[in-house]
């Protein structure tokens, strides 16, 4: 049996910075591996997700230069989980201005999570900036994706979880979870606040992995990460991402002659396969791996093995 890929060993960035984006943002920012070796950008989950050390461990610190940030308002950025001015289009433009700032004209770009919504977003709107695209847990943030996870669908595999995500909103709010989330998530009171941010945080912490794993979902209630996370995901999610209605389907010709790999777990609960498969069959360009006995966190070894295996590919091309 072959034996499974994991994480390159540990390491710092050699360089980092905050980057001024404009509209009162500023963006945090490092790069990993060696200079001037192959260029990639990691497009963390999400929104509001952060990075975090063990991304930088995805790619071989010897032959790639990759580009990490927090995108806006979370992890390092700031102003912490502010809504202003913070949408999947700022995002994108933010995407071009790192690139221009790090000097390349192309890049891998991978994205795992929301990671792979923007990365979509990102690689149709500028193809040519586009080496290679890595994605993982594939969510096109369409209508029922979201329904599915926030409304109906994830609940009947979790009531236990389901009945704790709840738990703040009264029996009359019931029927627009999404709704009834963001007027606690932007409520002036930060106990309001907080006590909808873990308990959405937490819904989904608990929820990626085919088996609990503390280790992951521990992080989700940790109070400034759950600030962010909540309040960001649930901001970009009541406005659909600010895309049109089956947008990166749709547009999923502008991959054409885009070299990818797509990752996708079996029992990904937040992200169903049925996406992934739309996906893989507008852009047959790209390699399509279904990860047999996992869910949805790159941390699963069958996921890992294969986006190692993806960046290391890609790595001398």
């Amino acid at each position: 049996m072959t034996q499974l890929r994991t994480f390159y060993p540990a390491i710092e960035p050699f360089e980092s910075g905050m980057l001024d984006v404009g509209d009162g943002h500023r963006i945090y920012w490092e790069r990993a591996g060696t200079r001037g070796a192959k260029p990639a950008v990691f497009l963390h989950g999400g929104p509001g997700g952060g990075i975090s050390p063990e991304h930088r461990r995805l790619f071989d610190p010897a032959r790639y230069d990759v580009l990490l940030f927090d995108q806006r308002g979370c992890g390092r950025s700031v102003p912490h989980a502010d809504l202003e001015a913070n949408t999947t289009w700022h995002l994108v433009a933010d995407i071009e201005r790192l690139r221009e700032m790090a000097g390349v004209e192309r890049w891998q770009v991978f994205g795992g999570s929301w990671g792979s919504t923007l990365a979509l977003a990102y690689a149709e709107t500028h193809p040519e900036r586009v080496s290679e695209l890595i994605l993982r847990g594939v969510y096109t943030l369409t209508r029922a994706e979201l329904d599915w996870y926030y409304q109906f669908g994830v609940s009947q595999m979790f009531p236990d979880k389901w009945e704790r995500f709840l738990a703040p909103i009264p029996e009359e709010e019931r029927g627009d979870l999404m709704a009834a989330y963001r007027k606690r998530l932007t409520s002036p009171d930060r106990a309001v606040q907080l006590e909808a941010a873990k308990a959405w945080s937490l819904w989904e912490g608990e929820t990626i992995t085919l088996l609990p794993e503390p280790e992951t979902s521990d992080r989700f209630g940790e109070d400034d990460f759950a600030i962010a996370f909540a309040r960001i995901e649930n901001h970009f999610f009541t406005h659909s991402g600010w895309l049109e209605e089956g947008q990166l389907l749709r547009n999923a010709g502008r991959l054409a002659g885009i070299p990818g790999v797509i990752v996708h777990g079996r029992y990904d609960m937040p992200c169903p396969l049925h996406y992934a498969w739309q996906l893989h069959k507008a852009w047959p360009e790209a390699d399509f791996h279904i990860i047999e006995g996992a869910g949805h966190a790159f941390s699963e070894p069958g996921i890992l093995d294969r986006l190692i295996r993806a960046t290391d590919g890609f790595a001398d091309g």
